[in-house]
């Protein structure tokens, strides 16, 4: 018996996977009426919820994903029955849905899926009627966007402004370097091209990211494509439509990009928004990059705040690992939207870069193990045997040697922001990407190895938290100091030997924008939440990139995080260079473990 009065089962107490929260609702439905096989059903449903799921399938080839066994048509039929049980038709809410392709949902799962597929096809199907008079895109005008006539490599690009820019939705996804941001950038100025043909007024334009560092990324790249279109437009007094193309790059924005939290005004202690159906956002145009992280519930609340004539772009790569939240919604958009003029592809990458990595991307992104081997063929692809401890540690402990002779690093010493931006570039030059956080294969293990070696090269002390060369990675957004989660520092002395960590900074309202770059220093004391940065998670990677990656995977062939979209994710993080720290058998399983998020949002786009 519990303080509530609940009687605990023998069912419950069974099921090892279940915790406090899968028990507490396993006792709550029979409480309230429901039978002993609704109440576990709806504790594995919960359990799949805590997983990143939407649903639980209850037949089918996804059945059993998360260990609850497949069930049988009659005990699907004597779910159904149930009071608390609905097919989702009714506007009344039930606890929970079966719908019609028998995954099982938790009432509030089930309703995001459905209102954010109403909101779509919404989206889709109404057209910016104020934009329909205006002149058609034509080919001068993207040659002024994109600097010379159509080259092929560019198709994809231009194919995303012509379509996109005058829609109230679009999703456009490509891999590393196959210009995304360059790409915004031209769908914005051609937004409000439209807008001006219309005799609107120029659109407010919101720009925001799945995590603060993102956000700050994807601004800086705007300012730097906004430098370089300047750079090639004529003298503004010999052309009336450069004048135009000049006013329109003023009108993006210069120094806000926020998280989608902040946008939408997140209260974490209620986990509700301020801005929703009833207080919608300042905007005619959001843009939402990195939205491989995007989740149901932030998605579901975006398109809520969203005004009734908005424009909403989603930007990301839809191969990359999705949400930790639940479900998979930009790999679901995607596949529901493929063959779409809403969707548009990038698939040429402009990055300079090994010619071994896109052939290893290519063949993780479809799960091909012998292209994937044949990859390892080059100077700059390395696959290194790691399945004993006694291999990890040496792997490190060679790792380690290999950041301690970095020069700016050695040195660990800044007096001014350009000895402070050489020891940042130098960190970001090797990074130890791993699939888990914790556990012997874990990046919290793999830093404590690396920092203990670093000590012994750089002579400090074993019990020093705080060491010139120390990197160190925020894991809280402070708007106040404008660190966000996600961003880098590194511990570097001055002149008088005290220690500052140093970040790269944005350009600040009101600094002259003059491309230079920046840094920022702080104390140690006054930061907020960080960690050691040296090995960190590929989900913590996401939207980074550094010059050689190494990336370690738990040598276990069963464990849940290997999948393709891991691999993939990781490897592409790199410019130059790649280490793979695998066993056979634990690569083979990833390579053919897609990533399975089961729920219908792709249904009801």
């Amino acid at each position: 018996m519990t303080a509530f009065g609940f009687q605990r089962s023998r069912v419950e107490l069974q099921e090892e996977a279940w915790g406090p929260l899968q028990r507490a609702l396993h006792r709550w439905v029979i409480a309230h009426g429901g039978s002993l096989l609704l109440a576990y059903t709806a504790a594995w449903a919960s359990l799949a919820d805590a997983r990143a799921d939407a649903a639980l399938a209850l037949a089918g080839p996804d059945a059993s994903w998360q260990g609850m066994p497949a069930l049988s048509e009659d005990e699907i039929d004597a779910l159904r029955r149930e009071p608390m049980v609905g097919d989702g038709s009714s506007d009344v809410p039930t606890a929970f849905v079966i719908d019609a392709q028998v995954r099982f949902y938790l009432w509030r799962n089930y309703s995001r899926e459905r209102r954010i597929g109403q909101r779509l096809r919404e989206l889709r199907q109404q057209p910016m009627l104020s934009l329909l008079d205006a002149s058609p895109i034509d080919e001068v005008a993207l040659d002024m966007l994109f600097g010379d006539a159509a080259s092929g490599d560019d198709s994809a690009q231009r194919a995303a402004v012509r379509q996109l820019s005058h829609r109230r939705f679009g999703v456009l996804t490509g891999g590393p370097g196959t210009g995304k941001t360059t790409t915004v950038l031209r769908m914005l100025l051609m937004a409000q091209r439209h807008r001006q043909q219309a005799g609107l007024s120029p659109a407010r334009i919101a720009i925001a990211a799945t995590t603060g560092k993102a956000a700050q990324r994807l601004l800086t790249s705007l300012q730097d494509g906004k430098r370089a279109l300047q750079s090639r437009l004529p003298a503004s007094d010999t052309s009336t439509d450069t004048d135009s193309w000049n006013a329109h790059l003023t009108q993006l924005p210069a120094s806000d990009a926020l998280t989608l939290h902040s946008l939408l005004g997140y209260h974490p202690y209620d986990g509700r928004f301020s801005r929703g159906r009833d207080l919608p956002l300042d905007a005619d145009i959001v843009v939402v990059d990195e939205a491989s992280m995007l989740d149901l519930s932030l998605l579901d609340a975006l398109l809520e705040a969203l005004p009734e004539t908005a424009q909403l772009f989603l930007v990301g790569d839809a191969d990359q690992l999705t949400s930790i939240g639940t479900g998979s919604v930009l790999l679901d958009l995607v596949a529901a939207m493929e063959g779409s003029d809403d969707l548009v592809r990038l698939r040429h990458g402009f990055r300079a870069q090994s010619p071994e990595l896109p052939r290893l991307l290519a063949a993780a992104r479809t799960g091909d193990v012998e292209g994937f081997k044949s990859a390892f063929d080059g100077v700059d692809t390395v696959w290194r045997r790691v399945v004993t401890p006694v291999q990890l540690d040496a792997r490190l402990h060679a790792w380690a040697e290999r950041l301690a002779n970095l020069p700016p690093l050695r040195q660990g010493r800044a007096s001014n922001q350009v000895d402070a931006l050489a020891a940042l570039d130098a960190l970001a030059s090797h990074q130890l990407l791993c699939a888990l956080r914790e556990g012997g294969y874990g990046a919290v293990h793999a830093n404590f190895m690396i920092e203990h070696q670093l000590r012994l090269q750089w002579q400090q002390p074993a019990q020093s938290i705080w060491y010139p060369g120390r990197a160190v990675m925020v894991t809280r957004n402070d708007y106040a100091s404008k660190l966000f989660n996600g961003d880098v520092g590194i511990c570097l002395a001055d002149a008088e030997g005290g220690l500052r960590v140093w970040f790269e900074a944005a350009v600040d309202v009101g600094v002259v924008d003059d491309g230079a770059r920046r840094a920022r220093a702080f104390s140690p004391a006054a930061l907020p939440a960080h960690e050691s940065a040296f090995a960190i998670t590929v989900h913590k990677s996401q939207g980074s990139e550094y010059a050689n990656v190494a990336l370690l995977l738990p040598p276990a062939p069963q464990h849940q995080a290997l999948t393709r979209q891991l691999i993939y994710t990781g490897l592409s993080r790199a410019r130059q260079a790649v280490e793979l720290w695998s066993g056979a058998a634990a690569l083979a399983t990833a390579l053919a473990t897609p990533v399975r998020r089961i729920g219908g949002l792709r249904d009801c786009c």
